[in-house]
């Protein structure tokens, strides 16, 4: 049995509380927007305070939309200003083929009175921006993107305008209508924390959703308490910074990164940075199911998420999942058998 025991400072508590009472903030607020997708609920907000992006494959009338926007409705406070730019809390982009990078990252403007050029945000400049149906759009503007999700800034003209620290990205794509699609390049998906497939809600939650009409959902959640852009802003620093990582942890993404590489039914297994990027997912997921520790549990949950989109299988291979599930197993079992508290 490995002792990994230690004791956390009074401080560290109090800013884990903090922390999971913004969680659990939000994931209140949404709730009452959205029923009967919790799961999705919560990685979403796993994402969003680890930092990440979410890709979600939908049917048309699953609720992305409200989902995103209850998620940027919750944001509360003064409008965040960087520079001269003024950030909302939500923007949806309705992506298409004639669309151009400029149209969501912004352009510039000559003023004739000044005689110069003023830099006219694009929708991009917000908390939490849905990207509707990404994969049917040009990979010009793709690429707008990429550098948007990676470097959290925009460039224009040969000039570089940063986007706020809390940037969020849900995008989504619809899983059956692929013509006249552009599929994101491997790039863009390893730029996603997770890949989400939505499917039609229990019959329960379905009567629920009518139950409440005429009542918007949105109108609904908007009776609860919000929480501010710098109360998630902190939530992620103390997620990384307190939620405890034991190093058999990391020994356990990096050898399911190795099993899967050197797994013959896949042809191009996962990433350096898929790794990187999952270090505070599973922080974010104990945090948000109570734990200040990363357990077993929570890998066992985020694998199938992480790493499938991130893979290319071998002609005949269709379940990425699976896959991981079974590369997985292994390093589940060796956390199990060892202590990973504090």
């Amino acid at each position: 049995m490995t002792d990994l025991s230690s004791h956390s400072p009074a401080p560290a508590h109090a800013a884990l509380d903090a922390a999971h009472h913004t969680i659990t903030a939000l994931r209140q607020r949404v709730r009452a927007a959205i029923l009967g997708r919790d799961d999705v609920i919560e990685l979403v907000l796993v994402a969003l305070i680890a930092d990440g992006h979410v890709l979600l494959e939908d049917y048309p009338g699953s609720g992305k939309t409200t989902l995103a926007r209850a998620l940027g409705d919750a944001i509360e406070g003064v409008p965040q200003q960087i520079g001269a730019v003024t950030i909302a809390n939500f923007r949806r982009v309705q992506f298409t083929p004639d669309l151009l990078p400029s149209d969501i990252t912004g352009t510039n403007v000559f003023d004739p009175v000044r005689g110069g050029f003023d830099f006219r945000p694009g929708p991009i400049f917000a908390h939490v921006l849905l990207a509707d149906e990404i994969n049917r759009t040009s990979p010009k503007v793709q690429a707008a993107m990429l550098e948007a999700m990676a470097e959290k800034q925009v460039t224009v003209d040969d000039r570089s305008h940063p986007l706020d620290e809390l940037f969020f990205v849900i995008a989504t794509q619809n899983p059956l209508d692929l013509a006249g699609t552009y599929p994101l390049p491997t790039p863009q998906l390893d730029r996603f924390l997770f890949k989400i497939a939505m499917k039609h809600v229990e019959r329960d939650a379905e009567l629920a959703v009518l139950a409440h009409y005429p009542v918007p959902s949105l109108e609904r959640a908007a009776k609860l308490p919000g929480v501010t852009r710098e109360a998630i802003v902190a939530a992620r620093r103390t997620v990384r910074e307190s939620v405890f990582l034991a190093p058999l942890v990391k020994e356990a993404l990096v050898d399911t990164a190795r099993t899967l590489r050197a797994d013959p039914r896949v042809l191009q297994g996962a990433s350096t940075r898929s790794l990187v990027l999952a270090l505070p997912a599973l922080q974010a997921r104990a945090l948000v199911n109570g734990r200040d520790y990363v357990g077993p549990e929570d890998l066992e949950h985020l694998a199938p998420r992480i790493f499938p989109h991130r893979l290319e299988l071998a002609p005949g291979v269709e379940d990425a999942a699976e896959v991981v599930r079974e590369c997985v197993a292994p390093q589940l079992e060796r956390l199990a058998r060892a202590s990973l508290r504090r």
